[in-house]
């Protein structure tokens, strides 16, 4: 069976890792960057699956989808990491049906991120929307859902302060900075890559510091350079990387490579640095850690910085829930209204037909009928059985009671 055809949520699961069970070194061995998403999009119909997207962040690696069994998910996700599918489910938490779908909406509201509210999940989240939907595994389902799932998180955003302030990821690393390092004339900060976070720590590195003695690198030169020339920065090609790290007090990094971009090595004969690594899987060599005048944190670190923004958010979470519950209900009745559609269309089908009949018999002339008066009056019709057959069920009995509805109201 193809599971995406059906209209049955105890198909649709999540299998997912996150910040509460696993550390940062863990969760990079299931990390999934853009080209291995797309080879798990390529290899997903020999799976027998055709409806997914996959949420890969700091925070979590999540695989969410239509499937008979959650295994198939499971398996075809680490096709690509270096973990296994053996270990990825004995630290994986699953969900299906419903409650696979409450737990989309607190991820995207921000309620399930290791810094709480964090406003970067949406982005993340609607970018590894878009790369599925690319390779069109979204389905009617998902488009809807995650659609919810947007509204419900804009709707938190704009009534609640759950994401005020200026706490995420980015911004913790720069008040990791700011609490542990006197920028004194001369400091100089290197950032590698500069992708959503990295974009976003360099604006708050402007922002909240103060300085623009800070140097851009990326994997494509272009983009280091335009940010560069926005924000009055410098920028180096990624050739110089081992001659910026030297010269630099502080390195932020939120490359997002597949392997370390900066090694022990590189490090060995330099002068005292602080390194942040903003990056699943880890793009600074473990080992670093090891060297005396290198401090080196990660987003696990990051994510315990906890000050009176955070307390205040909290307070936030019941009605964050409020608003979740609102828009889950309205998720559920259009679920529940799309099982009812083809018999729907097929009674629309129907009522069409027999006003072409009853025209003709009775006016003479169905050349001659106003077609549009007809749609309307069947549509009417049509959205009120869509309301009796959601309260009441009884699909045999609405069916006949519209047919005479529908002839009562063309000959008043």
């Amino acid at each position: 069976m193809n599971p995406s055809s059906t209209t049955d949520i105890s198909k649709f699961f999540v299998a997912g890792i996150n910040y509460k069970k696993t550390d940062a070194t863990v969760r990079g061995m299931f990390a999934i960057n853009k080209d291995q998403y797309e080879n798990i999009l390529r290899l997903a119909p020999l799976y027998h699956l055709d409806s997914l997207f996959i949420v890969s962040t700091c925070n979590r690696t999540e695989i969410y989808g239509f499937a008979n069994d959650v295994s198939t998910l499971v398996d075809l996700l680490c096709t690509q990491t270096t973990g296994s599918a053996e270990t990825f489910t004995g630290l994986a938490y699953i969900k299906n049906g419903v409650e696979a779908i409450e737990h989309l909406f607190e991820v995207g509201a921000g309620l399930d991120s290791q810094i709480l509210g964090d406003y970067e999940i949406t982005g993340q989240l609607k970018q590894a929307v878009k790369i599925s939907k690319a390779y069109n595994f979204i389905n009617c389902f998902l488009e809807r859902l995650v659609n919810s799932v947007f509204q419900s998180s804009k709707m938190i955003r704009n009534e609640t302060a759950l994401s005020s302030g200026t706490v995420s990821v980015s911004y913790a690393a720069v008040e990791y900075i700011k609490q542990n390092i006197h920028l004194c004339t001369g400091r100089k900060i290197l950032v590698v890559g500069i992708g959503k976070i990295g974009r976003n720590t360099c604006k708050n590195l402007v922002d909240y510091l103060g300085t623009t003695n800070i140097t851009l690198i990326n994997r494509s030169e272009d983009k280091a350079a335009e940010l560069a020339g926005e924000l009055g920065l410098h920028f180096a090609p990624i050739g110089e990387l081992t001659t910026q790290v030297e010269a630099s007090d502080v390195i932020l990094v939120a490359s997002n490579a597949p392997e370390p971009v900066i090694l022990a090595s590189q490090l060995e004969h330099t002068g005292t640095k602080l390194i942040v690594d903003l990056s699943i899987p880890c793009n600074v060599e473990p080992a670093a850690a090891g060297l005396q005048h290198i401090s080196l944190v990660n987003v696990d670190a990051l994510s315990k910085i906890n000050d009176e923004t955070i307390l205040k958010r909290k307070a936030e979470i019941p009605r964050v829930r409020c608003i979740i519950a609102q828009n889950i209900a309205a998720f559920m009745e259009w679920h529940q209204t799309r099982q009812y559609a083809p018999t729907l269309n097929a009674i629309k089908l129907k009522l069409g037909y027999l006003y072409l009949q009853h025209f003709s018999s009775v006016k003479g002339d169905p050349s001659k009928c106003p077609v549009m008066s007809a749609e309307k009056k069947i549509q009417q019709v049509i959205n009120g059985l869509a309301g009796k057959m959601r309260g009441q069920n009884q699909r045999g009995c609405q069916y006949l009671e519209a047919i005479n509805e529908f002839l009562v109201s063309v000959d008043s």
